[in-house]
Formats: structure tokens, C-alpha cells, sequence
């Protein structure tokens, strides 16, 4: 039986689960969710607690398990506080803005890279030189960072691009004469 699995979802305040037929939606204050829900894995809902087990015993039921548990625990925490991810420019005339669904970006080549962000993601800008990724749902937050980050990842001589905020770059040694 999976640990992370075992574990029960308690609802916060304002978040409410409905569950029908394959199918969880999450509803919060900052917005709804849904999930279609693995047919080896049931859900129980008592009160504000969700605990999520398997059907039966079989290898692939125990394994959907602790997914199907992370995935609901997610979607909850998504809906009532968020998620983010922070990415920072590293390199001379690197910068980026924030431009309503656009988000403008110079990284060294022969011209500006506009990226359109997908529906439910909210990119902030502070300052030139950094980004924030904002939204509900963890995966898309996740993957729009790593999308970002794929135009100009972090070169191993002089650690020049774009790079997670909390994210070490190990530096090579440069060629000696």
C-alpha cells in the first residue's frame, strides 16, 4: 500500500470536492479544477477529510493509488492558495516583460521571443531580469516554466540564461592554454 496514499486530503475552508461518476471537480476561491478519477481507485468523502484507496489488491491499483491521492491533493491546494514558480534572467541585455497574455522576451538572439501563455496562467514581472509564474493547476504552472526556461537554459562556462529561481548551476572549468 502506497505511504503518500494512506495520507487523508483535509478540505480548507471555501474548497468544496463534488465526486460523481469517474469524475472529481474542485471548486475554490481561485478557481475549479476537475480530474477524471482512475477506475482501480475510489474515493470517500467524510466531512472535510477525502481518503483515496484502492479497489483491490492488484500491482497497478496500488500504484494509482498514491497517484490518483497526490493528484486530488494538488488540485485542492491549486484552488484555495495556488501555485508559482520563479525563473531569473542571467546575461548581459537578457529581459522580459509582461504584456497582458504575451510575454516579451530578449535573450540574446537576433530577435524578441513572444510567448503566449495558455488559459489560467498569470506571469508577473517585478523586475527586468525576473519572472513568476502564477496559476492554479500545478502541472501547467510547471510546464509553462519549463517552456520558458527551454529558450535559453543555463550554459555551463559563464551560467548565462534562463534559470528557476532557487535553481544551482554548476560551472565548468574553462580551457586552459
Amino acid at each position: 500500500m502506497s505511504r503518500v496514499g494512506k495520507r487523508t486530503i483535509n478540505l480548507p475552508n471555501g474548497v468544496t470536492l463534488d465526486h460523481s461518476e469517474g469524475e472529481v471537480l474542485c471548486k475554490g476561491s481561485l478557481g475549479s479544477l476537475s480530474q477524471n478519477m482512475h477506475p482501480l481507485v475510489e474515493l470517500v468523502q467524510d466531512g472535510n477529510e477525502i481518503k483515496v484507496s484502492p479497489k483491490n489488491d492488484s500491482a497497478e491499483a496500488k500504484a494509482m493509488h498514491g497517484t490518483q491521492r497526490a493528484l486530488l491533493a494538488n488540485m485542492v491546494e491549486g484552488v484555495s492558495k495556488g501555485f508559482e514558480k520563479k525563473l531569473s534572467l542571467v546575461g548581459v541585455g537578457f529581459r522580459a516583460q509582461a504584456q497582458g497574455d504575451k510575454l516579451n522576451l530578449s535573450l540574446g538572439f537576433s530577435h524578441p521571443i513572444n510567448y503566449k501563455l495558455p488559459e489560467g496562467i498569470k506571469v508577473e514581472t517585478p523586475t527586468q531580469t525576473e519572472i513568476v509564474v502564477r496559476g492554479v493547476d500545478k502541472q501547467r504552472v510547471g510546464q509553462v516554466a519549463a517552456e520558458i526556461r527551454n529558450y535559453r537554459p543555463p550554459e555551463p562556462y559563464k551560467g548565462k540564461g534562463v534559470r528557476y529561481s532557487e535553481e544551482v548551476v554548476l560551472l565548468k572549468e574553462t580551457k586552459k592554454k
